[in-house]
């Protein structure tokens, strides 16, 4: 049974850091793209970062959403099949719950809900103005 299980959210102030982490069980998603999404209330749910797999033991190739740009950072540590997300100067509109995601195959479009096979079940960040 494929499980992705999220941690590291929490409760914290405008201008902290969070780390979240997405823990992989049931298979590997080395050659795959690994990407975190969030959802806040009324809102659909939005990409904020992905990591494609790496190449030739370079690291994979990684994109962000403009709203994070700068501040985050996404990365994934395929020994032990996790993911990251490194939140950095986290304003109050990055409230969200935030969801690690799966796409077995790397396809094309990395902020495409659809493409992605297995989804965490969320993990709740809430910033205080």
């Amino acid at each position: 049974q494929v499980q992705l299980v999220e941690s590291g959210g929490g409760l914290v102030q405008a201008g902290d850091s969070l780390r979240l982490s997405c823990a992989a069980s049931g298979r590997t998603f080395s050659s795959g793209t690994m990407g975190w999404f969030r959802q806040a209330p009324g809102k659909e749910r939005e990409v904020g970062a992905a990591i494609r797999a790496a190449i030739n033991w370079n690291v994979g190739r990684t994109y962000y959403a403009d709203s994070v740009k700068g501040r985050f950072t996404i990365s994934r540590d395929n020994a032990k099949n996790t993911v990251h997300l490194q939140m950095n100067s986290l304003k109050p509109e990055d409230t969200a719950v935030y969801y690690c995601a799966a796409d077995v195959h790397g396809s094309s479009g990395y902020s495409n809900t659809g493409v992605y096979d297995y989804w965490g079940q969320g993990t709740q960040v809430t910033v205080s103005s």
